[in-house]
């Protein structure tokens, strides 16, 4: 019996969704509980360090690859990882923010790394068992897994604490968690995928990755794709501070309609990359990004209506779903076989790189330059970031490739 494809994608959705809600509850609601209980901004800002892991896991990657023979194996990696991952946050809720601040960071590094491999492992193991022309929606099920696990987070979670506190919340994160495996137990593939397994993957092989000339290329397009709207986003909350809007109406906006269109634009860009190919699907959300660029630089011109700001965060937002589903659909078709987690990981982490680099220098070109000035940086990143995936794609064999 041939298997269906919707028992792949619910595995992959259930997985990235308990991936990121704790994520979001850990990045963006504690910092509001420990200012409610008077902590210090320097101790709210050291919490940010709980994301280091998922920018350093390519460092533990080979291992996971190295380590790995079939999806069998990939298997046993995201349930143990997983299981780790909710034991942990199990262990949080036993703690108390007022007396336990240093251990619970601990024990949130420690989730995160669990939480890291487990995404090492989920990306290895969606690359082999996806075929070709399943990726752009498997991609979809991660990023919108993402956008909605971040949506749930930060505010369905924030409710619970509200009117359960903080072991009940963390208990019942835990068990969300745990609950996610359901689908990955159910979906049993009776031939497991075999690796083409590699006895030496080592961070050494990580960076013999990107030496070859089509990887140097497709750096510049990694580095640049995104460019042109993440300092939009970056800088979105405080433009909308300074146009007059309260923080419950910016919360609305950005956190719960934005994260929703994002979501729902993860969907849809699935669907449009089977229809129309990799190749054009890439340029045409590229150039959404430089029409969003466009579309602020137009409304900052003057004091723009609710209207305008409601459009221009859908399109930003919505464009950010596209980017996203499409740079991971690309990065699992370039991947060497026996390196899967190892290359597609370090793909996705110079995406977050270069998007941290561009957040930072926004709110300096902000200060500078305006919103205005801003919004005008950003159309000709984009641009480029057209330029470069021009002279990408030239050389690029999958673009042939049916999708």
């Amino acid at each position: 019996m041939q298997e269906k494809s919707w028992q792949k994608f619910s595995v992959l959705f259930s997985l990235y969704i308990a991936q990121s809600i704790p994520m979001s509850f850990f990045s963006t609601v504690v910092p509001v509980i420990m200012r409610q209980e008077n902590y210090s901004l320097e101790s709210i800002g050291l919490l940010q360090l709980v994301k280091l892991p998922w920018i350093f896991k390519f460092l533990w990657a080979p291992m996971v690859d190295k380590r790995t023979r079939s999806t069998r194996d990939l298997r046993k990696w995201i349930i143990l990882s997983e299981l780790f991952y909710g034991l942990v946050i199990l262990s949080i809720g036993l703690f108390s923010l007022k007396t336990d601040f240093t251990l619970i960071i601990i024990f949130m590094v420690v989730a995160f790394i669990a939480s890291a491999t487990q995404d090492i492992a989920t990306d290895a193991y969606a690359i082999l068992i996806l075929k070709h022309k399943e990726r752009s929606m498997g991609n979809s099920m991660q990023s919108a897994g993402s956008f909605i696990g971040s949506l749930a987070g930060t505010g369905v979670l924030l409710v619970v604490y509200y009117y359960l506190g903080w072991t009940v919340l963390l208990t019942f994160l835990s068990a969300f968690t745990i609950f996610a495996l359901v689908p990955v137990f159910i979906y049993k593939r009776k031939n497991p995928v075999v690796k083409n397994h590699h006895a030496m993957v080592s961070l050494r092989d990580v960076v013999s990755f990107f030496r070859t000339r089509i990887m140097k290329k497709r750096l510049l397009v990694l580095l640049t794709y995104y460019a042109g709207i993440i300092g939009i986003l970056a800088m979105l909350k405080p433009y909308l501070v300074d146009l007059g809007y309260s923080v419950k109406e910016i919360g609305f906006m950005s956190g719960i309609l934005g994260t929703s269109v994002a979501a729902g634009f993860s969907f849809l860009a699935g669907y449009i990359i089977k229809l129309i190919g990799r190749k054009i699907s890439m340029y045409v959300f590229l150039i959404i990004n430089v029409l969003v660029a466009v579309y602020f630089r137009y409304i900052s011109l003057d004091t723009p209506s609710l209207v305008h700001i409601y459009f221009g965060i859908c399109m930003l937002w919505g464009a950010y779903g596209l980017s996203s589903v499409a740079i991971y659909t690309t990065s699992m078709d370039v991947v060497r076989k026996g390196r899967e987690g190892t290359d597609f990981t370090m793909q996705i982490v110079l995406t977050h790189l270069s998007g941290l680099i561009v957040a930072v220098l926004s709110g300096r070109l902000g200060d500078q330059l305006g919103y205005t000035g801003l919004f005008r940086v950003e159309i000709f990143v984009g641009l480029f970031a057209l330029l470069m995936l021009i002279i990408y794609q030239k050389n690029k064999k999958w673009i042939s490739q049916k999708s």
